[in-house]
């Protein structure tokens, strides 16, 4: 049930709204936050964004109500890893979906407040710093394993580490970009 609250892709709703077009069809063609805001507009990019916090929220407040209010943790930790699966790998998009970054922040922060916020905003600032996406997104990834082991178990860390190693491999070719010089800066704070 989780899965098809991440399978719904807000950034393909937003697109098909503005503009009339499939999500594939404009800039690169990912069903993410980053490529609605610079190929339809920041308040479309910032309706994206919202509609995937939303989602996120939504599957943890109905899995929460259908386990009967019980450990909510557990049901943060499955719900969120569930939520990323759908929203990577949407069953009614042949699954081919976003990235993740949004939908993971999202996770990290419901679940681990302060580690999961400050995991978050590095690899925002890493971002803004370096203008690199991929790069900020994989901090984030990396950053919230050990504070997962560390603060929820092994079982949550054992998710989060697979957490990292989808967004990895949903980051690759960019980062591979970003070794060789290719990748197009974006999110760069302007000086």
């Amino acid at each position: 049930m989780v899965i098809f609250f991440g399978s719904f892709l807000t950034a393909a709703a937003v697109a098909y709204i503005c503009t009339g077009k499939s999500i594939r069809e404009i800039g690169s063609g990912n069903p993410g936050m980053a490529n609605v805001m610079s190929n339809i507009g920041k308040k479309q990019g910032f309706l994206v964004l919202g509609g995937d916090i939303l989602k996120m929220i939504l599957a943890f407040l109905l899995a929460w109500e259908l386990t009967g209010k019980g450990d909510s943790g557990r049901v943060i930790l499955w719900t969120g890893f569930g939520g990323v699966l759908g929203h990577n790998f949407p069953l009614w998009r042949k699954f081919k979906g976003g990235k993740g970054v949004a939908v993971t922040c999202t996770w990290l922060i419901i679940f681990m407040p302060l580690w999961g916020t400050l995991s978050c905003l590095v690899g925002g600032v890493v971002t803004l710093v370096t203008g690199y996406l991929p790069l900020g997104a994989m901090v984030i990834s990396i950053l919230a394993v050990p504070f997962a082991f560390w603060q929820k178990g092994v079982m949550a860390g054992i998710l989060m580490l697979l957490a990292a190693l989808l967004m990895f491999t949903r980051h690759y070719r960019g980062l591979r970009r970003v070794i060789q010089g290719k990748e197009p800066k974006k999110f760069r704070k302007r000086e």
